[in-house]
């Protein structure tokens, strides 16, 4: 409790948003949504990723995912810190870094028992999965230091991490919120300029490199206690314009991309920049995501009510159970992988996979609601 007295109250007026507010529905529904976008972008040759982000710009939903994950963290746990101190906020973040930890190696698991039954092959290379299916010592070994992951799963090996120093990055926040985002941002300056990494077995590659991609959930923190200053700047006509702008710029290259007769009509120094460095969050797929942001912004305000239709009610759900969902998301890619490639890849069947996929997200995510599987919503 001594910690908790001793706290500035001008850091306390800055959490205007953690003061028992109801619930901001938007948060839980780009969660949702974009739960859903990564399941359909993660099954191979999928008519359904073309109704996600990856095919219309230079970014996709795990900006969006990270993003958001920085928002929430920033309005639970600094919740736990106004209301416990700051060692409820170091409890919190220590068990959620645990629970995701075990959600991991429970999916490292449940991915190498999923492919062992169909029989390995091609499935066992795509999902990056034979070496552990030849070496399980070795690889579970790794997988329990996190440099070893399947495809699909680096997204949790790196929330790990990051849950793991949210509460110094926290603290820094609520003191120094622009020099913190400012070392942030000059710590993915200099990953691009010196190709700094974190260690990864066997190949040495993160599909995410934790040390540029925690730019993307320092930025939600940050926005999360620094909104109201922001928001003016953010919602002028002149950042709308310049975001509007490169999205359509964006739109136009990515098109290029995967429709021959646009790619000759597009500058050959355009043509080449696909693909965009993804593991290390190149500068282009940033800019993407902030636009995008801008346009949320803009258009999507907090009472909006398309947030009451069914589809959104579904993606609320889902972003409220955010790690359950993107677990069964990632063994629903698999399963949808194994049936594209052993039944039929035909349209009707990519149709059927995408649409049962997310129907059993919602179906689960409805029913850990419903049993209350939370502490919180007990």
């Amino acid at each position: 409790m001594h910690d908790r007295v001793t706290i500035p109250k001008l850091i306390v007026g800055e959490l205007p948003e953690l003061k028992g507010h109801a619930r901001d529905l938007r948060i839980d529904a780009c969660r949702g949504i974009a739960l859903w976008w990564i399941f359909l972008d993660h099954v191979p040759n999928n008519i359904g990723s073309w109704l996600t982000l990856r095919n219309y710009g230079f970014g996709d939903a795990a900006e969006i995912f990270m993003f958001v994950s920085g928002v929430t963290c920033a309005l639970a746990y600094g919740k736990a810190w106004r209301c416990e101190g700051w060692t409820a906020v170091i409890r919190r973040t220590l068990r959620r870094s645990f629970d995701i930890y075990v959600a991991f190696l429970l999916l490292t698991l449940a991915c190498a028992i999923l492919v062992h039954l169909t029989g390995g092959g091609r499935l066992a290379d795509e999902s990056n999965t034979r070496i552990l299916l030849d070496h399980p010592g070795a690889t579970l070994a790794h997988a329990a230091i996190l440099q070893y992951r399947p495809v699909n799963t680096d997204v949790l090996s790196i929330f790990v991490l990051l849950h793991l120093l949210f509460a110094p990055l926290l603290w820094l926040l609520l003191r120094l919120p622009n020099v913190t985002l400012g070392a942030s941002l000059a710590l993915y300056v200099l990953v691009h300029v010196f190709g700094w990494t974190v260690p990864a077995w066997p190949s040495g590659h993160w599909a995410f490199n934790p040390l540029a991609w925690q730019l993307l959930v320092v930025l939600g923190a940050w926005w999360m206690l620094e909104e109201k200053r922001v928001r003016p700047w953010l919602t002028s006509r002149t950042v709308l314009g310049l975001a509007v702008l490169y999205l359509l710029f964006s739109l136009v290259i990515a098109l290029s991309w995967r429709i021959k007769p646009l790619e000759a009509l597009i500058p050959q120094a355009l043509a080449e920049l696909h693909p965009l460095d993804k593991s290390n969050l190149d500068p282009l797929r940033l800019l993407h995501f902030l636009a995008v942001a801008v346009l949320a912004a803009w258009f999507v305000p907090r009472n909006w009510r398309g947030l009451s239709t069914p589809v959104m009610r579904g993606a609320i759900c889902c972003g409220q159970n955010s790690l359950p969902i993107y677990c069964l998301g990632v063994l629903l890619a698999f399963a949808g992988h194994m049936a594209l490639f052993d039944i039929s890849d035909g349209l009707a069947m990519q149709i059927a996979v995408s649409l049962v996929g997310i129907a059993a997200m919602i179906a689960t995510a409805t029913l850990l609601n419903l049993v209350s599987i939370k502490p919180r919503q007990r």
